[in-house]
């Protein structure tokens, strides 16, 4: 842990990693939807969203080395998290049917189980948290809970 964290409370550090995920989904929604590239967004995202005060409402800071990690490796292992929540999605709902923002969080989620350090059950219940932020009237809560579980079986099945 860096030391700009390092005397911050375990709730607080908590807080910004969930505040840290959430960033991340937008990023990567903000990226599919823009074509911007992952360094223009990634800034925007440190300078103007992180802490910051945007439209009337205070941003919570976020954990910016996590906040860069999930982003990358979703990025960078893109196709390989595409098609394991391919495959955990039934036949008649690709990934390229499903609610944009969720194709997002399916991302960011996949590239932060590949960090080992991180139980995936964790994983699965912050980005199911995530979820209830975007929706929280619908089922897709429940929906992003039974294709992260399939895709934590498949990726760290040892862990089950």
């Amino acid at each position: 842990m860096s030391g700009v964290h390092s005397n911050l409370s375990g709730n607080q550090r908590r807080k910004m990693r969930s505040a840290s995920r959430l960033y991340a989904v937008q990023a990567l929604f903000q990226m599919e939807h823009s074509s911007q590239t992952i360094d223009i967004v990634r800034a925007e995202f440190l300078n103007f969203r992180f802490g910051e005060t945007y439209e009337g409402a205070q941003m919570e800071d976020g954990d910016i080395e996590h906040f860069t990690n999930v982003l990358e490796d979703s990025v960078n292992y893109q196709a390989q998290i595409d098609q394991q929540t391919d495959r955990a999605l039934v036949a008649k709902w690709p990934l390229g049917r499903i609610d944009p923002t969720l194709r997002a969080l399916f991302r960011a989620a996949g590239g932060e189980m590949r960090d080992m350090s991180i139980p995936p059950k964790v994983v699965i219940k912050e980005y199911v948290d995530v979820a209830a932020a975007f929706f929280p009237d619908g089922k897709e809560p429940s929906f992003v809970n039974a294709v992260l579980d399939h895709m934590a079986r498949e990726e760290r099945a040892a862990e089950f």
